[in-house]
């Protein structure tokens, strides 16, 4: 296509009006010609404390209006580069998490039938564990940057075995992530044994604790990060819980101590150059920020995440 689908301006209609798609995009029926498309996965029956992520996509459609089209930090303009459209979101079974982990693999399936990139809401953690097997079963097994207060390595919670807190044993049971090419970054808080984290590094995971972050810019890490990772496909899941309360408080499993956001701003934009196939931003509660601040970071950093996708241009 020569003429790329662009954000409705606030100039030409009034920001609170217009569809509620990301950035008011326009939504799109089929994913044909489409290089990017983001859609919403409105679930939290996978959560283990407090609920409301089914919310998360609707919230950060809404906030996501008052964002413009241009990277005034970076020069990215990626809606001059990719065809980029809203698909609305999946159909999951709110009274079936087995089920609903079911629609979203052969939802994924179908997506990546076609040449697009694939950029969800969330939606709680768990909707990863389905999305890395779609994408596993078309790229093989990826490298992944994993943003997070939590390791997500529990081998299982209150007897499931797919859940919020287990996405990330089942993917290195599973095959679908690089172990040595997988990297926790933000990780944080009290556990339940010393364990809790080391035993993923045995696996090869690397990891960065957020005590260890604390007062220090990301870009290093992150250009570090895209040097190790190379021409490898590559799956970012980032979760808000990285960033500490005081910046995101809507969330289900809050811990203090953790990122700002202008260090997730530096991590993201350090990534530009990677061949990303996919990502998703999980476990935004609106209940819990009546402010719509924590939604708010959440559609700007998705928004950051689409200028550092393949093919996306400076100006």
């Amino acid at each position: 296509m020569s003429d790329f689908n662009q954000p409705i301006g606030g100039n030409d209609l009034a920001r609170f009006s217009g569809p509620n798609t990301f950035m008011r995009l326009p939504q799109a029926q089929a994913l044909d010609g489409l290089d990017v498309a983001i859609l919403g996965i409105p679930m939290d029956i996978g959560t283990s404390w407090r609920s409301g992520t089914r919310f998360g996509p609707k919230q950060i459609r809404s906030e996501s209006a008052m964002i413009r089209p241009y990277n005034m930090a970076t020069g990215a303009a990626p809606f001059d580069c990719l065809q980029i459209a809203d698909i609305g979101d999946l159909a999951i079974n709110t009274f079936s998490l087995a089920d609903s982990l079911r629609i979203i693999k052969e939802s994924y399936d179908a997506i990546l039938t076609h040449d697009v990139i694939p950029v969800s809401m969330g939606g709680d953690h768990s909707i990863t564990l389905p999305i890395l097997r779609a994408i596993a079963a078309r790229h093989g097994p990826v490298a992944l940057v994993h943003v997070d207060a939590h390791a997500d390595v529990n081998d299982e919670m209150f007897g499931e075995r797919e859940t919020h807190g287990t996405v990330f044993r089942r993917a290195y049971e599973e095959g679908l992530i690089q172990p040595d090419k997988t990297y926790q970054i933000g990780i944080r808080g009290s556990g339940y044994a010393a364990t809790d984290f080391t035993e993923a590094q045995g696996w090869g995971f690397q990891q960065f604790p957020a005590w260890e972050l604390w007062h220090r810019s990301l870009k290093p890490l992150g250009d570090e990060i895209r040097r190790d990772i190379g021409d490898r496909p590559v799956y970012v899941t980032y979760d808000i819980d990285s960033l500490d309360p005081a910046y995101a408080p809507g969330t289900g499993t809050p811990e203090i101590g953790g990122l700002t956001t202008p260090q997730a701003l530096e991590l993201i934009q350090a990534l530009r150059g990677l061949k990303i196939v996919g990502c998703d931003l999980v476990e935004v509660s609106p209940p819990y920020d009546p402010s719509g601040n924590t939604a708010l970071t959440a559609a700007n950093l998705l928004y950051e995440l689409l200028c550092v996708l393949p093919g996306v241009r400076a100006r």
